[in-house]
């Protein structure tokens, strides 16, 4: 998809998601929602869902995709590296990821974006795996941080 194709496709995504989170304000059919729409609109999306901080422990939730870790290794992986550096981060390849954890070998490139609650606070992670290399950029960053937004909105 090239960079106006992903832009429109997001901005399409976003104003869906936009109006589908005034029926319902519980975060967790929010993220089950944003997990849904994001996987089946993105086609390069193989894994797309969301980790959660639970008594210290960052534990899956709302997900679309193949099975995945059900707990995450403390402070190993990029979806704690989105936490413990409180930003959103871009893995062209995972294999070079120092302490990747693979619940995937499918997976060669991921994002994940922080969660943060009304008070700015991070619960947890945004976390979208893809079968190709390189796969996520700037716009995805962009768009995915805006989309993040609506759950606690």
């Amino acid at each position: 998809m090239n960079p106006v194709q992903k832009e429109g496709r997001y901005q399409r995504i976003f104003d869906q998601l936009e109006a589908l989170m005034k029926k319902c304000k519980d975060p967790d059919a929010r993220m089950a929602t944003i997990a849904a729409v994001l996987h089946h609109k993105m086609p390069a999306f193989m894994w797309t869902g969301f980790y959660l901080l639970n008594d210290g422990n960052l534990i899956v939730r709302s997900y679309q995709g193949p099975l995945a870790c059900q707990v995450l290794e403390k402070h190993k992986g990029v979806c704690w590296a989105g936490i413990d550096q409180q930003k959103t981060i871009v893995v062209p390849d995972v294999h070079l990821f120092p302490g990747h954890i693979a619940c995937d070998s499918r997976s060669n490139s991921e994002i994940v974006v922080p969660v943060k609650d009304t008070t700015g606070g991070i619960v947890g992670v945004l976390d979208i795996d893809s079968e190709s290399f390189s796969t996520f950029d700037e716009t995805d960053s962009a768009w995915l941080e805006r989309i993040v937004q609506l759950i606690y909105a």
